[in-house]
């Protein structure tokens, strides 16, 4: 109907004449990012009905969020203290264009690895936090991720502070071969060491959580959490179809199915998590 679309722009010189303008009439400008669609209902949501968490409002759908939007609706306001930065990422393989990546994903995240690490207060209680941050190579864990979080727990073992870890990667990172498998070993005797200490682990899954990091300290917290319809395994569920040649159930590898399997012990909103670690490092986070 190209009658209707034209939309010629006309310009008032005198009550008896007029000339039409050379440019056409300027297209109203959007702005971006002023809506989202929904993973889970499928439903278009206007982005400020989000909220700080990022929950769709009809499903309950947690967006993915970055490792500050995380802290800001965790901890007690100030109360971060990062550690352990400035460990320089190496390429062991010469992977072809790996120091590119990483010096990209540095630049979009804010962060120096795909992991937050450091200590805060939640309602003044002290604990030792990591963030895994999916803006960053999918927080894939590499050795960097690796040494970080196990600086982490050493740190609270030292100064007798039990660990919150939120968990969120795509597996270990290829470019870095068999010294990232590695890390699912050295992280997990960290953590053992932590526990022998007895001190507390709780472990947060977030979407998505598979691949090496499922398979190692994602799973050992002496509690785990999870958000709702998190993604959480070790390999694709194509890759388990095609090994057992069976139909898998369609919310295979979902919290919601893990829970009721026994490999999670509760599933949080995300808006409650905050209160439930509040009273989780009371009741077990020592003094």
């Amino acid at each position: 109907m190209a009658l209707f679309s034209r939309k010629d722009k006309y310009i008032r010189i005198n009550p008896n004449k007029s000339v039409r303008s050379s440019s056409p009439q300027a297209k109203p400008e959007v702005p971006d990012e002023l809506f989202a669609k929904c993973p889970g209902c499928k439903k278009t949501i206007y982005t400020n009905d989000l909220g700080p968490a990022k929950t769709c409002p009809h499903c309950h759908y947690n967006f993915r969020i970055s490792a500050q939007e995380r802290l800001s609706i965790t901890i007690d306001e100030g109360s971060f203290n990062e550690l352990f930065t400035g460990i320089q990422t190496k390429n062991p393989l010469n992977f072809p264009g790996y120091e590119d990546k990483i010096v990209e994903a540095k630049a979009k995240t804010g962060l120096d690895e795909a992991v937050l690490t450091g200590t805060a207060e939640i309602e003044g209680r002290p604990f030792a936090l990591a963030i895994m941050d999916s803006n960053f190579i999918m927080a894939s864990m590499g050795t960097v991720v690796g040494e970080k979080i196990t600086r982490l727990f050493e740190h609270a073992i030292k100064h007798h502070l039990p660990v919150v870890v939120f968990t969120a990667s795509g597996g270990a990172r290829m470019q870095e071969g068999i010294m990232s498998l590695m890390q699912m070993a050295k992280i997990s005797a960290a953590v053992k060491r932590h526990s022998n200490a007895g001190l507390f682990y709780l472990t947060i899954l977030t979407d998505p959580t598979t691949g090496g990091v499922t398979a190692s300290f994602a799973m050992e917290g002496d509690i785990i959490l999870a958000e709702p319809q998190t993604l959480v395994g070790f390999a694709g569920r194509r890759v388990i179809e095609s090994t057992v040649r069976e139909t898998l159930p369609d919310d295979f590898q979902k919290a919601e199915f893990l829970q009721e399997h026994g490999f999670v012990d509760a599933i949080v909103m995300r808006q409650e998590l905050r209160q439930t670690i509040a009273k989780l490092l009371v009741f077990h986070g020592g003094k």
